[in-house]
């Protein structure tokens, strides 16, 4: 009698299709990491561009006022595609008398979003 003729199985071991599968999870973590940091620069980019608009707002209209602005701070709320923005309007005295310093801070809670400067002289 004849012995019977082992044939070899084809296929992946056990061993080979976890590694298989640690190195596609390491891959798509990699993936879903790169996403989230885009998307949370893509909102950061749209926060400051709302953010710029609200700025150059108050800005430009300490300008239009065709007066020098009183010196101190005030608040003022700006809308932007659906956000509030609390902008910080800070007018300040510099060493030459013709000219103040006007800062415009926007905040979006707490934080700070943007900070814009601008010098305003006599009309």
């Amino acid at each position: 009698m004849r012995a019977p003729v082992q044939t070899r199985q084809r296929g992946f071991t056990l061993v080979e299709v976890l590694v298989a599968l640690g190195i596609v999870a390491i891959a798509l973590m990699a993936g879903l990491q790169a996403t989230s940091a885009l998307t949370r620069h893509a909102q950061r980019q749209s926060d400051v561009l709302l953010a710029q608009l609200c700025a150059e707002n108050e800005l430009i209209k300490v300008r239009l006022a065709q007066q020098m602005p009183g010196v101190g701070d005030s608040r003022v709320t700006c809308e932007q595609a659906g956000q509030v923005f609390d902008v910080v309007v800070a007018v300040r005295a510099t060493p030459n008398p013709n000219f103040l310093r006007v800062d415009a801070q926007v905040l979006s809670g707490d934080t700070s979003v943007l900070h814009l400067s601008t010098v305003v002289g006599r009309y």
